[in-house]
Protein backbone atom coordinates (compact mmCIF):
# COMPACT_ATOMS: atom_id res chain seq x y z
CA UNK A 1 0.00 0.00 0.00
CA UNK A 2 1.40 3.41 -0.89
CA UNK A 3 1.71 6.40 1.39
CA UNK A 4 -1.50 8.03 0.13
CA UNK A 5 -3.46 4.82 0.72
CA UNK A 6 -2.20 4.60 4.30
CA UNK A 7 -3.03 8.27 4.92
CA UNK A 8 -6.53 7.78 3.48
CA UNK A 9 -7.10 4.66 5.59
CA UNK A 10 -5.86 6.37 8.78
CA UNK A 11 -8.02 9.43 8.12
CA UNK A 12 -11.03 7.22 7.54
CA UNK A 13 -10.43 5.39 10.80
CA UNK A 14 -10.05 8.58 12.79
CA UNK A 15 -13.12 10.12 11.18
CA UNK A 16 -15.34 7.07 11.57
CA UNK A 17 -17.99 7.38 14.27
CA UNK A 18 -17.27 5.57 17.48
CA UNK A 19 -19.59 2.63 17.88
CA UNK A 20 -20.76 1.30 21.19
CA UNK A 21 -19.95 -2.38 21.66
CA UNK A 22 -22.87 -4.77 21.50
CA UNK A 23 -24.20 -5.72 24.89
CA UNK A 24 -23.32 -9.23 25.98
CA UNK A 25 -26.08 -11.63 26.85
CA UNK A 26 -26.21 -14.07 29.69
CA UNK A 27 -25.88 -14.04 33.47
CA UNK A 28 -22.55 -12.17 33.46
CA UNK A 29 -23.94 -9.23 31.45
CA UNK A 30 -23.88 -6.73 34.32
CA UNK A 31 -20.38 -7.60 35.54
CA UNK A 32 -18.82 -7.37 32.08
CA UNK A 33 -20.51 -4.01 31.47
CA UNK A 34 -19.21 -2.68 34.82
CA UNK A 35 -15.66 -3.80 33.94
CA UNK A 36 -15.96 -2.14 30.54
CA UNK A 37 -16.91 1.18 32.14
CA UNK A 38 -14.05 0.98 34.68
CA UNK A 39 -11.31 0.59 32.07
CA UNK A 40 -11.55 2.93 29.07
CA UNK A 41 -10.71 1.53 25.62
CA UNK A 42 -7.32 2.41 24.16
CA UNK A 43 -7.20 5.67 22.21
CA UNK A 44 -5.70 4.25 19.06
CA UNK A 45 -6.80 4.76 15.46
CA UNK A 46 -6.93 0.99 15.14
CA UNK A 47 -9.42 0.75 18.00
CA UNK A 48 -12.33 0.83 15.58
CA UNK A 49 -10.75 -2.13 13.83
CA UNK A 50 -9.85 -4.21 16.86
CA UNK A 51 -12.97 -3.95 19.02
CA UNK A 52 -14.05 -7.46 19.86
CA UNK A 53 -16.92 -8.38 22.12
CA UNK A 54 -16.36 -12.12 22.12
CA UNK A 55 -16.87 -13.46 25.62
CA UNK A 56 -13.38 -15.07 25.73
CA UNK A 57 -11.68 -11.78 24.89
CA UNK A 58 -13.85 -9.78 27.31
CA UNK A 59 -12.91 -12.09 30.20
CA UNK A 60 -9.21 -12.10 29.37
CA UNK A 61 -8.58 -8.80 31.12
CA UNK A 62 -10.04 -9.82 34.48
CA UNK A 63 -8.44 -13.28 34.37
CA UNK A 64 -4.96 -11.96 33.61
CA UNK A 65 -5.36 -9.28 36.27
CA UNK A 66 -6.11 -12.12 38.71
CA UNK A 67 -3.08 -14.10 37.50
CA UNK A 68 -0.80 -11.10 37.98
CA UNK A 69 -2.28 -10.50 41.46
CA UNK A 70 -1.54 -14.14 42.37
CA UNK A 71 2.04 -13.68 41.18
CA UNK A 72 2.75 -10.97 43.76
CA UNK A 73 2.57 -13.16 46.90
CA UNK A 74 4.18 -16.03 44.97
CA UNK A 75 7.15 -13.83 44.05
CA UNK A 76 7.54 -12.75 47.68
CA UNK A 77 7.36 -16.39 48.79
CA UNK A 78 9.97 -17.49 46.24
CA UNK A 79 12.32 -14.66 47.20
CA UNK A 80 12.07 -15.57 50.89
CA UNK A 81 12.06 -19.37 50.69
CA UNK A 82 14.69 -20.27 48.07
CA UNK A 83 18.21 -20.80 49.34
CA UNK A 84 20.53 -17.85 48.88
CA UNK A 85 23.03 -20.11 47.17
CA UNK A 86 22.45 -23.20 45.09
CA UNK A 87 25.19 -23.74 42.54
CA UNK A 88 25.27 -20.07 41.65
CA UNK A 89 25.31 -17.02 43.90
CA UNK A 90 22.11 -14.97 44.17
CA UNK A 91 19.95 -17.91 43.12
CA UNK A 92 17.01 -16.53 45.10
CA UNK A 93 17.32 -13.07 43.56
CA UNK A 94 17.48 -14.53 40.04
CA UNK A 95 14.22 -16.46 40.50
CA UNK A 96 12.43 -13.63 42.27
CA UNK A 97 13.55 -11.24 39.50
CA UNK A 98 12.28 -13.59 36.82
CA UNK A 99 8.95 -13.85 38.61
CA UNK A 100 8.75 -10.04 38.67
CA UNK A 101 9.16 -10.11 34.86
CA UNK A 102 6.44 -12.75 34.62
CA UNK A 103 4.17 -10.67 36.86
CA UNK A 104 4.74 -7.64 34.59
CA UNK A 105 3.96 -9.70 31.48
CA UNK A 106 0.74 -11.07 33.00
CA UNK A 107 -0.29 -7.58 34.12
CA UNK A 108 0.56 -6.16 30.68
CA UNK A 109 -1.54 -8.82 28.97
CA UNK A 110 -4.41 -8.01 31.34
CA UNK A 111 -4.04 -4.27 30.68
CA UNK A 112 -4.05 -4.62 26.89
CA UNK A 113 -6.95 -7.08 27.02
CA UNK A 114 -8.99 -4.72 29.21
CA UNK A 115 -8.36 -1.90 26.75
CA UNK A 116 -8.84 -4.17 23.70
CA UNK A 117 -5.60 -2.75 22.41
CA UNK A 118 -3.72 -3.77 19.31
CA UNK A 119 -0.76 -4.62 21.58
CA UNK A 120 -2.64 -7.56 23.13
CA UNK A 121 -1.17 -10.01 20.64
CA UNK A 122 2.40 -8.95 21.43
CA UNK A 123 1.86 -8.98 25.20
CA UNK A 124 0.25 -12.42 25.12
CA UNK A 125 3.13 -13.82 23.05
CA UNK A 126 5.69 -12.43 25.49
CA UNK A 127 3.75 -13.86 28.43
CA UNK A 128 3.56 -17.29 26.78
CA UNK A 129 7.30 -17.25 26.18
CA UNK A 130 8.05 -16.36 29.80
CA UNK A 131 5.68 -19.08 31.05
CA UNK A 132 7.40 -21.76 28.95
CA UNK A 133 10.83 -20.58 30.11
CA UNK A 134 9.61 -20.59 33.71
CA UNK A 135 8.28 -24.14 33.40
CA UNK A 136 11.54 -25.35 31.84
CA UNK A 137 13.85 -23.83 34.42
CA UNK A 138 11.58 -24.78 37.33
CA UNK A 139 11.79 -28.42 36.28
CA UNK A 140 15.49 -28.36 35.41
CA UNK A 141 16.77 -26.51 38.47
CA UNK A 142 14.69 -28.27 41.11
CA UNK A 143 16.62 -30.80 43.21
CA UNK A 144 15.61 -34.42 42.47
CA UNK A 145 13.50 -34.71 45.64
CA UNK A 146 11.14 -31.90 44.59
CA UNK A 147 11.11 -32.43 40.84
CA UNK A 148 7.67 -34.10 40.75
CA UNK A 149 6.09 -30.96 42.24
CA UNK A 150 7.78 -28.80 39.58
CA UNK A 151 6.62 -31.10 36.78
CA UNK A 152 3.04 -31.04 38.08
CA UNK A 153 3.10 -27.24 38.32
CA UNK A 154 4.45 -26.98 34.76
CA UNK A 155 1.91 -29.44 33.32
CA UNK A 156 -1.10 -28.17 35.28
CA UNK A 157 -0.52 -24.40 35.34
CA UNK A 158 2.36 -22.88 33.38
CA UNK A 159 2.12 -24.74 30.06
CA UNK A 160 -1.70 -24.59 29.80
CA UNK A 161 -1.60 -20.86 30.58
CA UNK A 162 1.09 -20.44 27.91
CA UNK A 163 -1.20 -22.25 25.45
CA UNK A 164 -4.05 -19.87 26.36
CA UNK A 165 -1.71 -16.92 25.76
CA UNK A 166 -0.72 -18.26 22.33
CA UNK A 167 -4.37 -18.80 21.42
CA UNK A 168 -5.17 -15.27 22.59
CA UNK A 169 -2.29 -13.85 20.56
CA UNK A 170 -3.36 -15.72 17.45
CA UNK A 171 -7.02 -14.80 17.95
CA UNK A 172 -6.27 -11.09 18.44
CA UNK A 173 -3.99 -11.02 15.40
CA UNK A 174 -6.53 -12.82 13.18
CA UNK A 175 -9.30 -10.53 14.37
CA UNK A 176 -7.25 -7.44 13.57
CA UNK A 177 -6.38 -8.69 10.11
CA UNK A 178 -9.99 -9.57 9.27
CA UNK A 179 -11.29 -6.22 10.45
CA UNK A 180 -8.64 -4.29 8.53
CA UNK A 181 -9.51 -6.19 5.35
CA UNK A 182 -13.22 -5.52 5.88
CA UNK A 183 -12.58 -1.85 6.52
CA UNK A 184 -10.45 -1.54 3.40
CA UNK A 185 -13.14 -3.28 1.32
CA UNK A 186 -15.76 -0.95 2.72
CA UNK A 187 -13.57 2.07 1.86
CA UNK A 188 -13.19 0.95 -1.75
CA UNK A 189 -16.96 0.71 -2.38
CA UNK A 190 -18.21 4.12 -3.53
CA UNK A 191 -21.40 5.40 -1.93
CA UNK A 192 -21.36 2.93 0.99
CA UNK A 193 -20.52 3.54 4.61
Amino acid sequence: MNREGIAHWTTALLASPRRRPAKPSGPDEGLVEKLDTLVPPAREPEKTVLTDNARAVRWTGPLFALFSAIMLPWTIYIGASLPAREVSPNYDAAWAGFDVLLLAALAGTAYFAFRRSRYLSTAATATATLLVVDAWFDVMTTPPGGRLESILLAVAVELPLAAVCMWLSYHAQQLAERRIVLLLRRQRRPGRR
